[in-house]
């Protein structure tokens, strides 16, 4: 195959994540018109980036506020602990969010960092004390391992999911101007 078919390749690729990324409702026809591509193409190409992982899949983009929810970040500093294979274990089969589930938390995602903290947990809950509870429950799970949480309660999403609030206005009460 020649190099200016596979980088074009990559570009209807690049193309067609964007357009789903913007709205991942669009019916194929909406793409495939959108992007000036047949519908068996943008069907195909699809199919390929779910098959390969590239699209791990679709997702609704929710106010949390409507559905009587808060946000809240943990944050995850690690001790010196070298990783046992119970705790990975513990994370890769999603044990805590098992837990989290029997006090009304939600993990909305999970991830491992480089830098100042070593993993950052986003998750909806009903009130505070259910997010205490939530990162006093990760404290007890993971004990040795975790040397300090600190959790955030999300004031207001400005952007989501690469999708801007529609209420974008309703920052201005969050400085009360």
């Amino acid at each position: 195959m020649a190099k200016n078919s596979r980088k074009q390749i990559e570009k209807d690729k690049r193309k067609i994540i964007e357009e789903l990324l913007q709205n991942s409702n669009k019916s194929i026809n909406e793409i495939a018109k959108t992007c000036g591509f047949s519908r068996q193409k943008v069907w195909r190409i699809i199919k390929d980036l779910e098959k390969n992982q590239t699209i791990w899949g679709y997702t609704a983009v929710t106010d949390e506020e409507k559905l009587d929810k808060k946000s809240y970040i943990a944050l995850i500093k690690r001790t010196n602990e070298p990783v046992s294979s119970k705790l990975l274990d513990s994370i890769i089969n999603r044990k805590m969010e098992e837990k989290g589930k029997k006090i009304n938390v939600s993990i909305k995602g999970s991830i491992y960092t480089n830098g100042i903290y070593d993993w950052v947990i986003c998750f909806e809950a009903s009130n505070i004390k259910d997010a205490k509870k939530f990162t006093e429950s990760l404290t007890r799970e993971f004990k040795g391992f975790i040397k300090e949480i600190h959790l955030l309660d999300k004031m207001f999403s400005i952007k989501k999911e690469g999708i801007e609030n529609p209420n974008i206005e309703g920052l201005r009460k969050q400085f009360d101007l």
